[in-house]
């Protein structure tokens, strides 16, 4: 019989519930780290994401737009227009660089990053 690996994530409480608007986002430091946060509550979802927009190295994806491109959940940086998904971190605009995104759940009116160091 082969042993069974469980994977536990280390989660991280970083904000409460009503410290992030709905439909926007909030930037939480954790150890130097600018992470953005969002409440996507027309999906009745949650996000997080490096808050640095790769295009050009400034700290500003928290104030991103959010919405979505063909069902896929989107950030677009409210300076350069890049649009990323908030799933996977992928760039929608076809470029090479992309966005380090995070595990996050709501419990009890907290929210939670797993995955940090």
């Amino acid at each position: 019989m082969q042993a069974t690996s469980v994977e536990t994530t280390k989660w991280v409480m970083v904000a409460k519930e009503e410290d992030v608007p709905a439909n926007g986002g909030a930037c939480v430091i954790y150890k130097n780290e600018q992470i953005a946060i969002f409440n996507f509550k027309k999906r009745n979802e949650w996000y997080a994401a490096q808050n640095m927009c790769p295009h050009k190295k400034q700290m500003i994806l928290s104030r991103g737009m959010i919405g979505d491109k063909e069902c896929e959940p989107k950030v677009a940086c409210p300076y350069h227009k890049k649009n990323f998904s908030l799933k996977t971190g992928e760039n929608l605009n076809g470029e090479e660089y992309s966005i380090k995104t995070y595990p996050i759940k709501v419990e009890a009116g907290n929210v939670y990053i797993g995955g940090l160091e």
